[in-house]
């Protein structure tokens, strides 16, 4: 939505300007008279703004759309990778480069990887964007039973890291389990990367098994147990792609009463 109010203000400003250039100035009024901006060396308050604020509309747009956008973390299912409050960078090209609005791919760059934090629209609601991990790769084969991860009957490690207590949604303590999990980016001879994920001992969830389907990916919160990912509302088509996770650029604690937390700026949030 944001980006189709910020196309509309740059098209509303080079509307403004190209009409007071080419068609106020050149047509004559009744009788002859040439029009006020003909006749008066002031112009009016809406080209002086319309002047103004194109570039830098339009250079907001062109970053947004193409280069890297920023986003704010709501909700704690990256934890602890990403925290409420976190405000990060995402790489609009990483994955190729799409047309702004239309989101139609104009030029490929390289595909998504196992282990890379993806922003992405909701598949049941284009308007939401979310962002998860990238867990399974088209054609993969993906198992979550006992809280354990398999890919393509493959067990994928996980060493643990001690514990871990963050904040809850409403401010509240709990303790959950904290690992390093390894994942192949790729195939299996593919590079290794690790990441951090966290696990609650107290919750139970069904054995799942499935085939992720061409064109589409399986993606996953680090926060296991406290995330809503394609275990419940599928999986993610390679359109709704909106860009490659990278960097902590700001963040504001709210849960403390508000007040910004230089710790996390500048903190990568890539595996490695």
């Amino acid at each position: 939505m944001f980006e189709i109010i910020l196309f509309s203000l740059v098209a509303l400003c080079a509307a403004i300007i190209l009409a007071c250039k080419y068609v106020v100035k050149a047509v004559p009024q009744e009788g002859g008279e040439l029009s006020y901006l003909a006749e008066h060396s002031v112009e009016p308050w809406y080209l002086d703004y319309a002047r103004s604020f194109f570039p830098v509309l339009l250079i907001v747009f062109l970053l947004r759309g193409f280069i890297a956008e920023p986003f704010r973390i709501p909700s704690g299912s990256m934890l602890p990778t990403l925290k409420v409050g976190d405000f990060i960078l995402v790489n609009k090209y990483a994955y190729g480069v799409r047309l702004p609005i239309l989101h139609n791919k104009v030029l490929d760059v390289e595909q998504p990887a196992r282990g890379d934090i993806m922003v992405f629209r909701y598949p049941r609601d284009n308007q939401t964007h979310y962002i998860k991990r990238v867990i399974g790769l088209p054609g993969d084969i993906i198992e979550y039973r006992d809280k354990q991860l398999i890919i393509n009957g493959e067990i994928m490690p996980r060493d643990p890291a001690g514990s871990y207590i963050p904040f809850s949604e409403k401010g509240r303590e709990r303790e959950s389990l904290r690992f390093t999990q390894t994942v192949r980016t790729g195939g299996p001879e593919s590079a290794q990367v690790r990441f951090s994920i966290l696990l609650d001992n107290f919750r139970r969830e069904r054995p799942l098994q499935i085939r992720v389907p061409e064109g589409h990916y399986f993606m996953m919160g680090d926060n296991r147990d406290n995330s809503m990912d394609s275990r419940s509302w599928g999986f993610v088509p390679h359109q709704n792609i909106v860009g490659k996770a990278f960097f902590v650029w700001f963040h504001w604690n709210s849960h403390s009463g508000g007040g910004i937390d230089l710790s996390r700026i500048g903190a990568q949030v890539t595996a490695h």
